[in-house]
């Protein structure tokens, strides 16, 4: 009788601190809301208890939204289950035809699966210089000085569209706009250096492109700002072509100012490196470097690989999800999201990926239509998902055995562990939290169409969130 009496007084106390709780966030909320720089905007907001899976609070929580890069996680938890920790892609290298004195009366091929960390600088084994040394240690090791045929990129496990749908021109040609081939290549991204003027408002000069970009021209506007302004320069260069041009500002210093933008052909630019480096080894090509998608385009025959020589494997699934979310990587999350189609359909589409992951979490509960998705890394702001569909996938990693590595990749804000995300008029936060009192909670906010700074209104969402320290 005195065991019952105790857990219904525990029981209690728990009504009683999730009451204050729930009281503390509306008020939160409501001062929020009152606030001039949300009076055209809308604030979204779902805390869960993280161990009894019970509603603390809702705000608005069935309505959609733009989620910026919190829709990472709906990707990186649905990849995890579907490819497992230990998934890794796997990029061949081999050759048809035969050796014979240290010719290859042949093709070499390089076949892709798209391995968004081929030639990344996040890992000692993906380094450019590291992958291409092994290429060259393979041919070395067959003696091959003279390929008679083609160097073919095969880049056909991806459809021919880099991009999804709904990606603004405005962020395509950046590094954060990357496109995903099949044949990726140093995360797709390159930095531009620009020397600023003597004073603001002169025009500033490129000095370096690094790697340089395959057959590509720069028309330069940008110009140079004030002082400590930061990077407000854009780059526009759209997939397969050969013209980009460049708008906004640098901040004015001595030194170059260095912004990154996204290749135009991620296996063209793969393609130059390995050029580069058979002729500085001395191993003549009689043929050309051509990928999978151009000989189609030219209804030409591609032959298949017969013999490897060579597979370079990339860190494990839960190394990638690391990077994808403690650095909000978008690159990884459209890679990710055409490999579901792929290791599903045959063929990796953007549009069959995000199908794929919808479909996941209708199956665990969640509505598709809280899931309205177009991309795998939430670059879109076509993208519309709820805080209580976040919050659940949220709940879902905990109970599965990869949870530990999921919760680490998330980066810490504000003291909490949780992704963020941005784009134009609209933040969002979502993760989990352990207050002062041992209680723990899983919670997601989200902010549309607010304006002035966003820093500001970060500072007004850590406040709500505070609550629940």
């Amino acid at each position: 009788m005195k065991k019952l009496l105790l857990l219904l007084l525990i029981a209690q106390a728990h009504a009683t601190m999730a009451q204050t709780i729930a009281v503390k966030l509306a008020n939160a909320i409501k001062q929020f809301e009152a606030d001039a720089q949300v009076q055209h905007g809308i604030i979204s907001l779902y805390v869960a208890d993280a161990q009894t899976g019970k509603t603390v609070y809702e705000h608005n929580a069935q309505i959609g939204l733009a989620p910026a890069s919190t829709q990472k996680l709906f990707t990186s938890a649905a990849t995890f289950e579907l490819l497992g920790s230990d998934y890794r892609y796997k990029t061949v290298v081999g050759y048809d035809g035969n050796i014979e004195d240290g010719v290859l009366k042949g093709n070499l091929h390089i076949n892709g699966s798209g391995d968004p960390t081929l030639g990344s600088w996040r890992w000692n084994d993906t380094k450019e210089d590291i992958v291409l040394k092994k290429i060259i240690t393979a041919l070395q090791d067959k003696n091959i000085t003279n390929i008679k045929g083609d160097v073919l990129f095969n880049d056909s496990a991806f459809s021919i569209q880099p991009l999804p749908g709904g990606w603004i021109w405005d962020d395509i040609g950046n590094y954060y706009g990357a496109g995903s081939w099949a044949i990726n290549w140093h995360e797709n991204q390159y930095d531009l250096h620009l020397q600023p003027g003597k004073k603001e408002g002169d025009t500033t000069q490129i000095v370096k492109v690094a790697p340089q970009l395959n057959e590509a021209h720069f028309i330069n506007t940008i110009t140079t700002g004030k002082k400590g302004s930061g990077d407000n320069g854009y780059i526009y260069l759209a997939p397969n072509s050969s013209l980009a041009f460049t708008q906004g500002t640098v901040p004015l210093q001595n030194e170059p100012f260095v912004i990154s933008g996204s290749f135009a052909n991620a296996p063209a630019q793969f393609s130059r490196a390995l050029e580069q480096l058979l002729l500085t080894q001395k191993i003549n090509v009689a043929g050309v470097f051509v990928s999978y998608s151009a000989m189609k385009a030219g209804k030409l025959a591609w032959p298949a690989i017969q013999k490897p020589l060579l597979t370079l494997l990339s860190p494990p699934m839960d190394s990638i999800n690391y990077w994808f979310l403690r650095k909000s990587i978008n690159l990884y999350g459209e890679a990710l999201i055409k490999t579901l189609a792929l290791e599903k359909n045959g063929l990796g589409s953007t549009e069959k990926g995000v199908e794929l992951v919808r479909e996941f979490w209708k199956e665990r509960g969640i509505d598709k239509g809280a899931v309205n998705i177009i991309d795998g890394s939430g670059l879109s702001p076509q993208n519309r998902v709820t805080t209580f569909a976040e919050v659940k996938v949220l709940q879902y990693a905990k109970t599965r055995p990869w949870y530990k590595a999921f919760y680490n990749a998330l980066p810490e804000y504000n003291g909490m562990k949780m992704k963020s995300g941005s784009i134009g008029g609209a933040r969002a936060f979502a993760g989990y939290h352990t207050a002062k009192d041992g209680r723990q909670y899983v919670f997601s906010i989200i902010v549309n169409n607010y304006e002035g700074s966003s820093g500001e209104v970060v500072k007004k969402m850590y406040t709500v969130l505070d609550v629940l320290k």
